[in-house]
């Protein structure tokens, strides 16, 4: 898969994502990064904010949106085929956009979201 068609089958993971649910989301830009840092190879995907549950009355005020990360380096690489990137992308976009509610990685394995 092509880097153009992998950021697009992440605009379509997030298409696939309710509608209702994106319109909760507060503040959150979404990118696309060839590799995670190298402490951590394989990361998948990175929320890097503040959770709704966290945030207090002064957070908004001159805040940076939150950021969602996909790394495509290891997605394409741990799956065998197209069909299986493709799932595998769409479970770490609304892995990522949980962190972002604040469910963490605990309750995440609870509900399959792992």
């Amino acid at each position: 898969m092509t880097p153009e068609e992998f950021e697009n089958a992440v605009g379509d993971a997030l298409d696939a994502v309710p509608a209702e649910l994106m319109a909760l989301l507060d503040n959150v830009a979404f990118f696309v990064e060839d590799e995670p840092p190298p402490e951590d190879p394989d990361l998948l995907g990175i929320y890097d904010g503040v959770p709704l549950t966290e945030r207090g009355d002064v957070w908004a005020m001159g805040s940076l949106p939150d950021r969602i990360i996909i790394y495509r380096g290891p997605l394409t690489r741990m799956c065998e085929d197209r069909e299986e990137l493709l799932d595998e992308i769409a479970i770490t976009v609304v892995h990522e956009i949980a962190h972002h509610f604040g469910i963490d990685d605990e309750r995440l394995h609870d509900l399959g979201w792992d």
